[in-house]
């Protein structure tokens, strides 16, 4: 059945006001170094016309995952069409970090060689490092990262040292562009499979969260500490029965890795994920999403799930304090074959109204420019549709969340904020995602209006476009213009598979 919405604007109530650097991103620790990641998706499995599978291997995911990656070089930082595109999404903060954050040694003095040291997996250079301090400094970023506690630092029964940890903040510090931010480690509840040293428990988890912190506080007190940084678990439901967590040989839950620690934590920080993507289904069939379940009810919910159950948890170990999803994207193992497309578009603008609508935050979306749910094509860095939602969304979107008074339903995802321009009035993003209804909205004055469609009607589009205009770029990769319909008061029709942003 269609749906009514009449606006108010006058009768707004405010919930809260979000931390204004609520759209923020990852750079994968594996795209500074270069290294193995997922391999992208072909044009034909990206337009759905072509199936993607992979047959279960008797030798288990490690064995599969040979024909799931490759290597890559790495991310060039100073290129000026990524640097740019990353500025104009506004100030952000930029997390380096992943798995490959856990097992990497800081070779700053050239000693290696280029030869890993036992124990670890990889290597990171001092010009790497420069090129990620300076990158954060052209784009006015904060920075958040992790550090390395794998069997090449330390043994599980001997604690944590900050031997290379040092090396990282003390390089940044004297280079003037210091860590703002920092967990200990990547998804530490998949204990061993993370990169920690064999044997590892919760036990020794909580033992070095705490020696990490207390030494941060102690030599770059102004550096935020930030955790538990969990994937999964915690009796989350993803709707599909489980998510990345369960490819590992042990798991653990929130409380396992904070209950009890002596140092606390200045931000509450878990990574969310809808299940896993084609890349893993044939191993995870019920922890997948189909397609054609991209917009439902059930799907769109995951993440609001995911915030619900760690509010809670937040208000516990660290209260009064911000919730950042500090990974963020469609689908568990580099994303379904769609996230590079406009279908995705309804889950992150959704994400993001209601997450502000919970508590507030940071999102960390995974990644910017790396496989295939990034903001940005790998290497050419040409705008996705997500790159464009975002991107509206902080230009219109200001810090106030008001309640939109409207139950959130199929054809009535309602969410409004103040207007980022600071004038008076709301701006309004309703989310049409019934592909065979209209959404009826009562107009109650005259309005600017962005109606976001995937291009040729198609939800699963590659190009997005805008009022019916493609959102590409244009000569000198230069930004298209980002205008607005002017709309009249009245009745507006928004139309199936929409995401409208109205400002009043």
């Amino acid at each position: 059945m269609a749906e009514q919405i009449r606006l108010n604007p006058e009768a707004l109530k405010s919930l809260r006001n979000m931390n204004p650097m609520l759209m923020s991103y990852n750079v994968e620790f594996a795209e500074v170094t270069g290294g193995t990641f997922w391999k992208a998706y072909t044009p034909e499995q990206v337009e759905g016309t072509e199936e993607f599978h992979v047959e279960p291997s008797s030798e288990g995911i490690a064995a599969m995952y040979k024909d799931l990656m490759q290597v890559y070089a790495p991310i060039d930082l100073y290129n000026e069409k990524l640097r740019s595109l990353a500025k104009e999404l506004g100030p952000a903060w930029v997390r380096v970090s992943g798995t490959w954050a856990t097992k990497t040694y800081y070779d700053f003095d050239g000693t290696t060689g280029g030869k890993v040291p036992e124990g670890y997996l990889n290597v990171l250079t001092k010009e790497q490092w420069i090129g990620v301090l300076d990158f954060v400094k052209a784009i006015g970023a904060k920075l958040i990262v992790s550090v390395a506690n794998c069997p090449g630092l330390h043994s599980a029964e001997e604690p944590w040292h900050p031997a290379e940890a040092e090396k990282l903040f003390s390089l940044s510090r004297e280079y003037g562009v210091p860590i703002d931010a920092a967990e200990f480690a990547n998804e530490p509840n998949m204990m061993e499979d993370t990169g920690f040293p064999k044997g590892y428990t919760p036990a020794h988890y909580r033992r070095d969260q705490d020696l990490f912190f207390k030494w941060l506080r102690a030599n770059y007190p102004d550096c935020l500490c930030v955790g538990p940084s969990t994937t999964g678990g915690d009796n989350i439901s993803f709707g599909k029965g489980g998510g990345v967590e369960n490819l590992v040989m042990h798991t653990c839950n929130c409380a396992d890795l904070v209950e009890g620690t002596t140092e606390p934590l200045d931000v509450f920080s878990y990574h969310y994920y809808n299940g896993v993507s084609e890349r893993l289904a044939s191993v995870m069939p019920n922890a997948h999403w189909l397609a054609d379940e991209a917009l439902s009810e059930a799907y769109l919910d995951t993440a609001m799930n995911f915030t619900r159950t760690y509010v809670p948890m937040r208000d516990k170990y660290c209260p009064g304090g911000e919730m950042w999803v500090t990974e963020s994207g469609d689908a568990g193992g580099g994303g379904d074959t769609w996230a590079s497309t406009f279908l995705d578009v309804f889950r992150t603008l959704n994400e993001l109204g209601g997450f502000a609508s919970l508590t507030n935050g940071v999102i960390f979306h995974n990644t910017l420019a790396s496989s295939d749910y990034g903001f940005l094509a790998r290497e050419v860095f040409d705008p996705r549709p997500n790159y464009f939602a975002v991107l509206l969304w902080n230009r219109l979107m200001g810090e106030t969340v008001y309640d939109s008074g409207e139950p959130v339903r199929e054809g009535a995802h309602v969410y409004v904020h103040s207007r980022k321009d600071g004038k008076d009035g709301a701006v309004y993003l309703i989310i049409n995602n019934s592909l065979t209804e209209t959404t009826t909205v009562e107009l109650p004055k005259e309005a600017e209006r962005y109606t976001l469609a995937g291009e040729g009607g198609k939800v699963r589009a590659k190009v997005m476009t805008l009022n019916g205009n493609p959102l590409v770029l244009g000569e000198g990769n230069a930004l298209p213009q980002l205008k607005p319909e002017i709309q009249p008061a009245g009745n507006v029709e928004l139309a199936p598979g929409t995401c409208t942003f109205l400002v009043v």
